[in-house]
Protein backbone atom coordinates (compact mmCIF):
# COMPACT_ATOMS: atom_id res chain seq x y z
CA UNK A 1 0.00 0.00 0.00
CA UNK A 2 2.71 2.40 0.50
CA UNK A 3 4.74 1.67 -1.96
CA UNK A 4 1.57 2.45 -4.36
CA UNK A 5 1.08 5.58 -2.58
CA UNK A 6 4.37 6.73 -3.09
CA UNK A 7 4.51 5.85 -6.99
CA UNK A 8 1.57 8.00 -7.31
CA UNK A 9 2.88 10.59 -5.24
CA UNK A 10 5.87 10.50 -7.92
CA UNK A 11 3.71 10.12 -10.33
CA UNK A 12 2.19 13.58 -9.76
CA UNK A 13 5.77 15.38 -8.89
CA UNK A 14 6.64 14.69 -12.47
CA UNK A 15 2.90 15.45 -14.16
CA UNK A 16 2.91 18.84 -12.17
CA UNK A 17 6.45 19.62 -12.54
CA UNK A 18 6.33 23.03 -14.13
CA UNK A 19 8.45 21.93 -17.57
CA UNK A 20 5.79 19.84 -18.02
CA UNK A 21 3.12 21.83 -17.38
CA UNK A 22 1.36 23.24 -20.95
CA UNK A 23 1.20 27.17 -20.96
CA UNK A 24 -2.67 27.89 -21.66
CA UNK A 25 -1.98 32.04 -20.80
CA UNK A 26 -0.58 34.71 -21.89
CA UNK A 27 1.08 37.91 -19.53
CA UNK A 28 -1.79 40.69 -20.68
CA UNK A 29 -0.45 43.71 -19.10
CA UNK A 30 1.73 45.59 -22.00
CA UNK A 31 5.28 45.70 -21.08
CA UNK A 32 7.25 48.75 -22.63
CA UNK A 33 10.51 48.31 -24.26
CA UNK A 34 12.67 50.59 -26.27
CA UNK A 35 11.20 49.30 -29.43
CA UNK A 36 7.58 48.45 -28.39
CA UNK A 37 6.01 51.90 -26.76
CA UNK A 38 3.38 54.11 -27.74
CA UNK A 39 6.56 56.55 -29.58
CA UNK A 40 7.56 53.74 -31.69
CA UNK A 41 5.72 54.82 -35.16
CA UNK A 42 3.55 52.53 -37.05
CA UNK A 43 1.19 53.67 -40.38
CA UNK A 44 -0.39 50.62 -42.76
CA UNK A 45 0.93 50.65 -46.23
CA UNK A 46 -1.39 52.27 -49.32
CA UNK A 47 -1.83 48.36 -49.99
CA UNK A 48 -3.25 47.78 -46.85
CA UNK A 49 -5.76 50.80 -46.81
CA UNK A 50 -7.29 49.77 -49.66
CA UNK A 51 -7.82 46.42 -47.73
CA UNK A 52 -8.90 48.16 -44.69
CA UNK A 53 -11.36 50.05 -46.98
CA UNK A 54 -12.68 46.90 -48.70
CA UNK A 55 -12.87 45.07 -45.08
CA UNK A 56 -14.68 48.46 -43.60
CA UNK A 57 -17.31 48.50 -46.54
CA UNK A 58 -18.96 44.99 -45.10
CA UNK A 59 -19.67 47.04 -41.88
CA UNK A 60 -22.24 49.39 -41.70
CA UNK A 61 -20.68 52.68 -40.64
CA UNK A 62 -21.91 52.98 -37.03
CA UNK A 63 -20.31 49.32 -36.71
CA UNK A 64 -17.09 50.08 -37.55
CA UNK A 65 -15.60 48.02 -34.13
CA UNK A 66 -16.88 44.95 -35.87
CA UNK A 67 -13.70 45.36 -38.26
CA UNK A 68 -11.55 45.03 -35.33
CA UNK A 69 -9.71 41.63 -35.64
CA UNK A 70 -9.60 41.61 -39.56
CA UNK A 71 -7.95 45.01 -39.13
CA UNK A 72 -5.78 43.56 -36.09
CA UNK A 73 -4.41 40.86 -38.37
CA UNK A 74 -3.45 43.01 -41.34
CA UNK A 75 -1.36 45.06 -38.42
CA UNK A 76 0.37 42.10 -37.16
CA UNK A 77 0.87 40.55 -41.00
CA UNK A 78 2.55 44.01 -42.34
CA UNK A 79 4.57 44.51 -39.06
CA UNK A 80 6.43 41.13 -39.36
CA UNK A 81 4.07 39.46 -37.61
CA UNK A 82 4.18 41.25 -34.72
CA UNK A 83 1.30 43.45 -32.93
CA UNK A 84 2.84 46.19 -31.36
CA UNK A 85 1.53 48.59 -29.15
CA UNK A 86 1.20 51.93 -31.91
CA UNK A 87 -0.03 49.47 -34.02
CA UNK A 88 -3.06 48.67 -31.66
CA UNK A 89 -3.64 52.75 -31.39
CA UNK A 90 -3.69 53.12 -34.88
CA UNK A 91 -6.44 50.37 -35.60
CA UNK A 92 -8.28 52.08 -32.74
CA UNK A 93 -8.15 55.41 -34.32
CA UNK A 94 -8.99 54.48 -37.73
CA UNK A 95 -11.99 52.04 -36.17
CA UNK A 96 -13.12 55.06 -33.70
CA UNK A 97 -13.02 53.70 -30.70
CA UNK A 98 -11.10 53.87 -27.21
CA UNK A 99 -7.75 52.13 -26.99
CA UNK A 100 -8.53 49.97 -24.35
CA UNK A 101 -11.00 48.34 -26.46
CA UNK A 102 -8.89 47.37 -28.74
CA UNK A 103 -6.37 46.24 -26.39
CA UNK A 104 -8.91 43.95 -24.87
CA UNK A 105 -9.73 42.30 -28.41
CA UNK A 106 -5.93 41.13 -28.76
CA UNK A 107 -4.84 40.81 -25.29
CA UNK A 108 -8.09 37.51 -25.45
CA UNK A 109 -6.87 35.92 -28.45
CA UNK A 110 -3.81 34.02 -28.88
CA UNK A 111 -2.93 34.88 -32.36
CA UNK A 112 -2.20 37.69 -31.60
CA UNK A 113 1.61 38.51 -31.22
CA UNK A 114 2.54 41.03 -28.81
CA UNK A 115 5.79 40.13 -28.44
CA UNK A 116 8.07 39.71 -31.24
CA UNK A 117 8.48 36.15 -32.75
CA UNK A 118 10.82 34.68 -35.13
CA UNK A 119 10.02 35.17 -38.96
CA UNK A 120 8.94 32.14 -39.20
CA UNK A 121 6.09 31.70 -35.86
CA UNK A 122 5.84 27.51 -35.37
CA UNK A 123 2.97 26.82 -33.84
CA UNK A 124 2.47 23.01 -33.27
CA UNK A 125 -0.64 21.51 -31.98
CA UNK A 126 -0.28 19.30 -29.16
CA UNK A 127 -3.82 18.13 -28.65
CA UNK A 128 -4.89 14.78 -28.07
CA UNK A 129 -4.95 13.79 -31.34
CA UNK A 130 -1.74 14.93 -32.53
CA UNK A 131 -0.44 13.93 -29.46
CA UNK A 132 -1.43 10.49 -30.13
CA UNK A 133 -0.35 10.43 -33.14
CA UNK A 134 3.42 11.96 -31.98
CA UNK A 135 3.46 15.41 -31.62
CA UNK A 136 5.75 15.30 -28.64
CA UNK A 137 8.20 13.38 -30.66
CA UNK A 138 7.95 15.86 -33.40
CA UNK A 139 8.58 18.60 -31.19
CA UNK A 140 11.46 17.32 -29.59
CA UNK A 141 12.75 17.19 -33.31
CA UNK A 142 11.93 20.96 -34.25
CA UNK A 143 13.80 22.07 -30.95
CA UNK A 144 16.98 19.91 -31.55
CA UNK A 145 17.32 21.69 -35.06
CA UNK A 146 16.05 24.96 -34.55
CA UNK A 147 18.11 25.34 -31.24
CA UNK A 148 15.28 26.64 -28.55
CA UNK A 149 12.58 25.03 -26.68
CA UNK A 150 8.71 25.66 -26.65
CA UNK A 151 8.12 29.31 -25.79
CA UNK A 152 11.43 30.10 -27.21
CA UNK A 153 12.64 31.92 -30.46
CA UNK A 154 15.97 30.23 -31.92
CA UNK A 155 19.28 32.05 -30.88
CA UNK A 156 19.48 32.86 -35.43
CA UNK A 157 15.89 34.51 -34.59
CA UNK A 158 14.35 32.66 -37.61
CA UNK A 159 11.81 30.19 -35.55
CA UNK A 160 9.65 31.20 -32.87
CA UNK A 161 8.37 27.12 -31.55
CA UNK A 162 5.28 27.29 -30.00
CA UNK A 163 2.16 24.81 -28.76
CA UNK A 164 -1.15 25.24 -29.60
CA UNK A 165 -4.31 24.13 -28.95
CA UNK A 166 -6.77 22.48 -31.80
CA UNK A 167 -6.14 23.45 -35.33
CA UNK A 168 -8.52 21.74 -36.88
CA UNK A 169 -6.69 19.16 -39.03
CA UNK A 170 -7.19 15.96 -36.61
CA UNK A 171 -7.46 12.95 -39.68
CA UNK A 172 -4.03 14.23 -40.70
CA UNK A 173 -2.33 14.56 -37.08
CA UNK A 174 -0.06 15.89 -36.57
CA UNK A 175 0.85 19.42 -37.90
CA UNK A 176 1.65 22.67 -37.02
CA UNK A 177 0.68 26.44 -38.22
CA UNK A 178 3.40 28.73 -39.66
CA UNK A 179 2.77 31.99 -39.04
CA UNK A 180 -0.86 31.62 -38.74
CA UNK A 181 -1.42 30.97 -42.15
CA UNK A 182 -1.03 27.79 -43.52
CA UNK A 183 -0.61 24.19 -42.22
CA UNK A 184 1.52 21.24 -42.52
CA UNK A 185 -0.06 17.73 -41.57
CA UNK A 186 1.44 14.13 -41.21
CA UNK A 187 4.61 15.26 -39.60
CA UNK A 188 7.03 13.20 -38.52
CA UNK A 189 10.68 13.82 -36.12
CA UNK A 190 12.04 12.68 -39.84
CA UNK A 191 9.88 14.57 -42.44
CA UNK A 192 9.60 18.04 -40.24
CA UNK A 193 13.77 18.72 -40.78
CA UNK A 194 13.38 19.04 -44.59
CA UNK A 195 10.59 21.20 -44.03
CA UNK A 196 12.31 23.81 -41.79
CA UNK A 197 15.63 23.04 -43.71
CA UNK A 198 13.38 24.76 -47.03
CA UNK A 199 11.78 27.74 -44.65
CA UNK A 200 15.98 28.47 -43.52
CA UNK A 201 16.88 28.27 -47.39
CA UNK A 202 14.13 30.78 -48.14
CA UNK A 203 12.59 28.08 -50.12
CA UNK A 204 8.62 27.30 -50.19
CA UNK A 205 7.82 23.80 -48.52
CA UNK A 206 5.12 22.08 -49.96
CA UNK A 207 1.57 22.92 -47.98
CA UNK A 208 -0.62 20.32 -46.71
CA UNK A 209 0.36 16.53 -45.85
CA UNK A 210 4.41 15.94 -45.82
CA UNK A 211 4.22 12.34 -46.41
CA UNK A 212 1.68 12.07 -49.80
CA UNK A 213 -1.27 11.84 -48.97
CA UNK A 214 -4.04 13.83 -50.98
CA UNK A 215 -5.74 15.78 -48.67
CA UNK A 216 -7.53 14.07 -46.06
CA UNK A 217 -7.61 10.90 -47.83
CA UNK A 218 -7.49 7.70 -45.65
CA UNK A 219 -5.11 4.32 -46.85
CA UNK A 220 -8.22 3.42 -49.19
CA UNK A 221 -7.98 6.14 -51.26
CA UNK A 222 -11.15 8.38 -52.38
CA UNK A 223 -14.36 6.82 -51.17
CA UNK A 224 -16.64 9.34 -51.25
CA UNK A 225 -17.17 12.48 -54.09
CA UNK A 226 -16.42 10.01 -56.84
CA UNK A 227 -17.29 12.15 -59.53
CA UNK A 228 -15.14 14.82 -57.99
CA UNK A 229 -12.33 16.12 -60.19
CA UNK A 230 -9.33 18.90 -59.50
CA UNK A 231 -10.57 21.19 -62.67
CA UNK A 232 -13.72 21.93 -60.02
CA UNK A 233 -16.50 21.43 -62.74
CA UNK A 234 -19.25 19.86 -62.15
CA UNK A 235 -21.43 16.96 -64.35
CA UNK A 236 -24.72 17.66 -62.95
CA UNK A 237 -26.69 19.76 -64.97
CA UNK A 238 -28.55 22.41 -62.83
CA UNK A 239 -30.66 24.15 -64.63
CA UNK A 240 -32.34 20.45 -65.24
CA UNK A 241 -32.28 20.24 -61.81
CA UNK A 242 -33.96 24.12 -61.07
CA UNK A 243 -36.33 23.15 -63.68
CA UNK A 244 -37.57 19.59 -61.48
CA UNK A 245 -37.29 21.80 -58.36
CA UNK A 246 -39.57 24.64 -59.93
CA UNK A 247 -42.34 21.47 -61.00
CA UNK A 248 -42.13 19.77 -57.94
CA UNK A 249 -42.70 23.35 -55.92
CA UNK A 250 -45.74 23.67 -58.35
CA UNK A 251 -47.36 20.66 -58.13
CA UNK A 252 -47.11 20.95 -54.17
CA UNK A 253 -48.29 24.09 -53.91
CA UNK A 254 -51.46 22.82 -56.93
CA UNK A 255 -52.31 20.18 -54.34
CA UNK A 256 -52.05 21.85 -51.33
CA UNK A 257 -55.21 24.16 -53.05
CA UNK A 258 -57.17 21.06 -54.20
CA UNK A 259 -57.34 20.28 -50.62
CA UNK A 260 -59.06 23.65 -49.68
Amino acid sequence: MLSSLKGTFSFLAKSLNPKNVRAFSRYNQHRTTPDNNDSVPFEFTKENYEKIQTILSRYPSNYKRSAVIPLLHLAQKQNNNFLSLSAMNKVAKILEISEMEVYEVATFYTMFNREKVGKYHLQICGTTPCMLCGSREVTRAIEEYVGCKLGETSPDGLFTLEEVECLGACANAPMLQINGEWVYEDLTPENVIPLLEKLKNGEEPVKGPQNGRNFAEGPLGRTTLINFNPERTFDRDFAAAKQEWEAAKEAAKQAAQAKK
